[in-house]
């Protein structure tokens, strides 16, 4: 992994908000998606395929690429927005999302996109998948890593818990998951519809080890990904908390932009914020 400097910390904050600004564009085009989710995992998910990843747009079968498994696909526009800008396929792509015939689906769909390792839908089930896929690793001899993207309301599904059981058992340290610890479900506060604490001692009883970060600072998720990659024996838990629909103030902390669709004049306001902080960003780092 590269070092982290100035100039890097300042690519990673502009990609992050022009990563949020794709997210807008794309679900106001379509009409429908989901928008909190995406907007606050722009960070993780600029620190992933820009600095943290071992992958390849050009060679998107590369077998030694890290591996990314989006367990929580609906916050797929974050994921398709990335994948972009970072050349799996072309930008313009980004309008088609949820239109019929595309390759940009409601959820990700293995296989119909380049870059997009699994196909999700049911939520608990992707840690499976990437456990599956770190134990086949470890058996072939490999080095790429797995890493597993879960929301923390999916988390109440209970094969989740039996994969993080033989993650945990089968000591798994080639397994990186990062939990969008927002705190929100579609119905209301995680802790209101089922307490999910304690999160840290659950995932601990189960042999992991578990970092806590702030999920919008690029030190902490970098840091914390070299820290997971130096942990032998057990897998590694990222708890990234984080503020449902970052950077857009009418959206944060409040769990209907889960997903709702945007009334009249919303996707220009949050717009607007977002270019406001796009300058803010030039002129911190001048």
């Amino acid at each position: 992994m590269q070092e982290l400097h100035e100039k890097k910390l300042k690519f990673l904050e502009e990609m992050a908000n022009f990563l949020r600004q794709d997210v807008i564009k794309m679900v106001s085009h379509a009409g429908s998606g989901h928008i909190a989710g995406p907007l606050d995992m722009a960070d993780v998910f600029a620190a992933l395929y820009f600095h943290i990843l071992r992958h390849d747009p050009r060679k998107p079968d590369w077998p030694d690429r890290d591996r990314v498994v989006l367990s929580n696909g609906h916050i797929c526009p974050i994921l398709y927005a990335a994948l972009a800008r970072a050349g799996y396929f072309p930008f313009e792509e980004l309008k088609t999302l949820r239109a019929l015939g595309t390759r940009l689906q409601g959820h990700p769909h293995r296989g119909s996109l380049p870059g997009t390792e699994t196909t999700s839908g049911p939520l608990g089930s992707g840690l499976s998948q990437a456990v599956g896929m770190a134990l086949a690793a470890r058996l072939d001899g490999k080095k790429h890593r797995i890493y597993c993207l879960l929301s923390d309301g999916e988390h109440q599904e209970g094969n989740l818990w039996e994969a993080a059981m033989f993650a945990g058992k089968n000591k798994l340290s080639n397994l990186t998951v990062i939990v969008d610890r927002n705190n929100i479900q579609i119905d209301g506060f995680t802790e209101t519809i089922m307490p999910l604490e304690p999160f840290r001692a659950k995932y601990e009883s189960f042999g992991w080890h578990v970092l806590e970060i702030d999920g919008h600072n690029f030190e902490a998720i970098i840091s914390a990904a070299a820290e997971a990659r130096a942990i032998y024996e057990k897998p590694t838990v990222i708890v990234a908390h984080t503020i449902a629909g970052r950077g857009v103030s009418f959206m944060e902390q409040d769990y209907l932009w889960h997903s709702r669709p945007f009334k009249p004049g919303e996707a220009e306001q949050a717009l607007a914020e977002l270019r406001t902080l796009q300058g803010r960003i030039k002129s911190e780092h001048q």
